[in-house]
């Protein structure tokens, strides 16, 4: 038995807070991470130390409720209850407005049908052009689209809650019909992330599929953070309307 799950047993045993602190202190750099990920959403509204501020309180939650029982790793708990903090607390901030939701819809609309038109990726100008708004009220629509997709994740992800930890406890065999649809969910996917440019490959394929935070991408492409999270938002805007009811599968 290692030292970590000696703590855990004697905290389960009489949650003293004493105990609880050590965990904390054990867990802190999980906070970190899951909060460096998530920066590439909403970097441009917050600091990367806020963010960790709003993650503690998801990692004290997560102490609380974690039930080893069920079979399901507390790091990967706890991600989710981070992770669910820090919208929470997007949330409160009322970054996401009712007619933002409409916006981004026919922001997908009109980019799908540009790139229909013109056999390839339309510009932010053409785009803007088409949508009848300033280049800068697009760009300003494109970033506040990434904190959307990161929030309408979060409500995917509560709606199936339970269906998600069942399914990494229980490790079930899918029938032949998920598996096949399974299947063309990836093909779908694969598709759309090659019809992307170079640049936004790599960014979706270095955060989404090497789980890198912002700052590693940043490091490794050799540009600013800033940047890194521009090339993000243009990328998810183009595949969200490609996925159609499938938006998800990229983000889970």
């Amino acid at each position: 038995m290692t030292n970590l799950d000696s703590l855990w047993q004697a905290y389960i045993a009489d949650k003293n807070p004493t105990l609880k602190e050590k965990l904390i202190l054990h867990y802190a750099p999980l906070v970190k991470y899951v909060s460096g990920r998530m920066l590439i959403h909403i970097g441009q509204h917050v600091e990367h130390d806020d963010l960790v501020g709003y993650g503690i309180f998801g990692l004290i939650d997560a102490i609380d409720k974690f039930d080893n029982a069920k079979g399901v790793k507390f790091e990967t708990y706890a991600s989710f209850r981070i992770r669910g903090a820090i919208i929470d607390h997007i949330r409160r901030m009322d970054w996401v407005p009712r007619t933002l939701r409409q916006k981004n819809k026919q922001m997908e609309q009109v980019y799908n049908q540009l790139e229909d038109e013109l056999g390839r990726q339309p510009t932010d100008e053409e785009l803007s052009e088409k949508l009848s708004m300033s280049l800068e009220e697009t760009q300003d629509l494109m970033r506040k689209s990434s904190v959307l997709s990161l929030v309408s994740l979060d409500d995917f992800m509560e709606q199936n809650y339970e269906a998600s930890f069942t399914s990494l406890v229980t490790n079930r065999m899918d029938s032949p019909e998920e598996q096949t649809e399974r299947q063309e969910r990836k093909e779908m996917l694969a598709d759309a992330i090659g019809k992307l440019s170079e640049k936004e490959r790599l960014v979706i394929t270095l955060y989404y599929f090497e789980d890198l935070t912002l700052k590693e991408i940043s490091s490794i492409m050799k540009v600013s953070e800033s940047r890194v999270s521009q090339i993000h938002t243009k990328a998810i805007t183009r595949l969200q309307g490609k996925l159609g009811r499938y938006k998800n599968l990229l983000f889970a």
